[in-house]
């Protein structure tokens, strides 16, 4: 995926904004991410598909801070289409599949990496396996702060 510039961001939130009846994006640069995901998770509690780019950039940006809470290798998190980490301390793997594994849909991921979602009342949505494949004491991630 490109690199997340500030332009980028910007341009995902006000199409963003756009989709949901709002007026562009006037705050501050440094809030760009968490305006970002707030409007992402706006558009899902509204019933509405998020737009593409925008859901695409706030799940790279929650998983960047999923890993650098929990840093490690021992457990991959994907969401696809969009983005995979590794984080979480321990053992880590070097080849092939790893032995902790999540997988879940972007939307399943926003809403937990942001509390909106409980990882238990999501154990339905969510593909895991390996003995360190629980992101429950990582989640909410930090941080993250609504607009």
């Amino acid at each position: 995926m490109a690199k997340l510039t500030p332009e980028r961001l910007r341009a995902a939130l006000d199409d963003q904004l756009a989709a949901l009846g709002e007026e562009p994006y006037a705050g501050s640069a440094a809030r760009l991410a968490d305006a970002l995901i707030a409007a992402v998770v706006t558009a899902y509690a509204a019933g509405a598909d998020p737009e593409r780019a925008a859901v695409r950039l706030a799940v790279k940006l929650l998983l960047d801070r999923l890993a650098g809470q929990a840093p490690g290798k021992s457990v991959e998190v994907r969401v696809p289409p969009y983005a995979a980490v590794q984080c979480v301390a321990g053992p880590r793997h070097t080849r092939g599949t790893p032995p902790n594994v999540i997988e879940t849909d972007p939307k399943t991921w926003v809403l937990l990496a942001t509390g909106r979602l409980a990882w238990a009342d999501a154990v339905d949505r969510i593909s895991a396996s390996g003995a360190r494949a629980d992101l429950s004491p990582y989640l909410p991630v930090d941080p993250y702060e609504p607009r």
